[in-house]
């Protein structure tokens, strides 16, 4: 069965990145669910997410989960893989077909490149393994956050970058006509990118964008999100995502591709 709702801490608890609470669109907090058989990680976790303004609920096994969030209605799933009744992928399969719009970060030991690209195509948002620093677990859960269809966003509005088009009120992009499947994480970096155009950002600036934390130099989280999303822009005659040694990213538009921003398509 499941366990209690996480009680220590409150919305008024110091928020350890600095920022206000993640709230719905009706403005009580945003809901987490913590799926992980390691108990004491988990109720760190679901601590660390209660001190940041979430509702919090922690189970431990994969089952237990599939009831929670019938439940509980969680805007975001933090998901182990390695689990003793149903492991992570298959529970995400699980989840999905009961609330396909739920947004699942992977948390795991689990920490090759293939188990990465393995969790990612098994329909998971994001991905960050263990042993992990909290702060980034709560970046990374309030960057799903900004897609979760129950979360406040602002109004919408449409921006055009060469042959990319983006809709920041539905938090979708179009390239060349065609829908371009994308994390929410990859949609942010996404947006970030076409909001800069032609400029060079700096490795900093995405994480703190992206993210709202600097991760330091430790991390090749940046690197592993414009790969992924430089493989989605491949099939664009209009854009390239250019990496500027020692500096940053930048993605550049083609002569004559033209940019903006408005309602067109």
């Amino acid at each position: 069965m499941a366990d209690a709702t996480t009680e220590s801490g409150s919305a008024a608890a110091p928020m350890p990145l600095g920022l206000p609470p993640v709230v719905r669109a009706d403005g009580s907090p945003a809901r987490a669910l913590v799926v992980d058989d390691e108990q004491a990680l988990a109720a760190a976790v679901g601590g660390s997410l209660v001190a940041d303004g979430w509702e919090v609920r922690i189970e431990h096994r994969g089952r237990s989960a599939l009831i929670a969030v019938r439940e509980f209605q969680p805007d975001v799933v933090v998901l182990d893989i390695m689990m003793p009744d149903i492991d992570g992928l298959d529970t995400l399969e699980r989840i999905r077909a009961i609330r396909p719009e739920i947004r699942v970060l992977f948390l795991t030991a689990l920490d090759s490149h293939d188990d990465r690209i393995a969790g990612l195509r098994a329909g998971g948002d994001d991905y960050l393994t263990k042993p992990f620093a909290i702060a980034e677990l709560q970046a990374r859960v309030r960057v799903l956050a900004r897609s979760a269809v129950a979360i406040a966003r602002p109004a919408e509005s449409r921006l055009r970058v060469g042959d990319l088009a983006v809709d920041t009120g539905e938090s979708t992009a179009e390239l060349a006509g065609s829908p371009l499947e994308l994390t929410p994480t990859e949609f942010e970096l996404l947006l970030l990118l076409a909001n800069n155009a032609g400029r060079v950002l700096r490795r900093a600036q995405i994480l703190e964008a992206v993210w709202g934390y600097d991760f330091g130099t430790e991390s090749n989280l940046v690197e592993v999100y414009v790969s992924s999303l430089r493989r989605k822009l491949a099939a664009s005659t209009a854009l390239n995502l250019e990496t500027v040694r020692l500096v940053g990213y930048v993605l550049r538009v083609a002569d004559g591709a033209g940019s903006g921003s408005g309602g067109g398509a």
